[in-house]
């Protein structure tokens, strides 16, 4: 029996009232959300913290609290994470490596990363998935789509690891690709940055921060919020991204009720 069938027959079996994360208000007051499904997307480097390489699991259990509190919302929530605190493929490319060989290691790095989070995230009584755009069935499930839109329904957080299974393409663009595949209402970068800004804010002190920009105004002044091709398919879907800081206590949960969080780009 497939792992679909088993799963929508024991979802038959449960009570009504454990259908969603809280009977009273969680899967109940989904309707209510702005945005009942999210794609979160995480950089590899978030999860090593101030030591900037490998994990600094205080940080992870931070960003395990925000998913938690996204979960019991109602919203169901897909996660794709880059790879850059283990290994990154452009600098291996940089050093001299062949790019295809380099850009694989990379993913395998968001692989590691993305067992990392499952692990504190199930430790938090949250059900999970790992699925993978390359296949290594004993560590995670294989991306099937209609697989992963089971699992969302079903209220699992799902972890989507190794990019898109291709060379040359960002983790960026993996999250982009990932969301409008699930159908999902917004793309949340979280970041170390409370926002979009005009510069680089660490550099120039002069900086401003939009609240608000469009994705014709991220690419002409190239403002750097992600790559050219995935902002390039937000906008030809019309998916909305909110840029915002990770470390701020609930700003994830509150962009899905619908506050303004960070920057909005549509």
């Amino acid at each position: 029996m497939s792992d679909a069938v088993t799963d929508t027959a024991q979802a038959a079996k449960r009570p009504p009232a454990a259908a969603g994360p809280s009977a009273s208000g969680g899967a109940a007051s989904a309707s209510t959300l702005k945005y009942p499904r999210v794609l979160l997307k995480l950089s590899g480097e978030a999860l090593a913290g101030p030591k900037g390489f490998g994990f600094d699991f205080d940080v992870i259990e931070e960003f395990a609290r925000e998913i938690n509190e996204a979960v019991e919302l109602g919203a169901e929530i897909g996660l794709v994470v880059g790879g850059g605190n283990i290994v990154r493929g452009s600098q291996l490319h940089d050093m001299g490596m062949d790019r295809v060989s380099a850009d694989y290691m990379g993913m395998l790095g968001t692989v590691i990363n993305a067992l990392a989070l499952q692990d504190v995230l199930e430790r938090r009584g949250l059900e999970t998935r790992v699925m993978t755009a390359i296949r290594m069935e004993e560590l995670a499930e294989p991306f099937i789509r209609r697989r992963a839109m089971h699992h969302l329904e079903l209220k699992r957080t799902v972890i989507f690891a190794a990019g898109t299974g291709n060379p040359y393409f960002t983790t960026d663009t993996a999250a982009v690709l990932r969301a409008i595949q699930m159908k999902a209402d917004v793309i949340i970068k979280a970041t170390n940055v409370d926002g979009v800004y005009s510069a680089d804010p660490k550099r120039d002190p002069n900086a401003t921060r939009y609240d608000e920009v469009s994705y014709r105004d991220v690419m002409r002044d190239e403002l750097g919020v992600m790559d050219q091709t995935a902002i390039t398919l937000c906008k030809e879907n019309e998916l909305p991204l909110v840029v915002l800081n990770i470390h701020t206590p609930g700003a994830v949960s509150r962009v899905i009720r619908g506050e303004r969080v960070g920057t909005l780009v549509r």
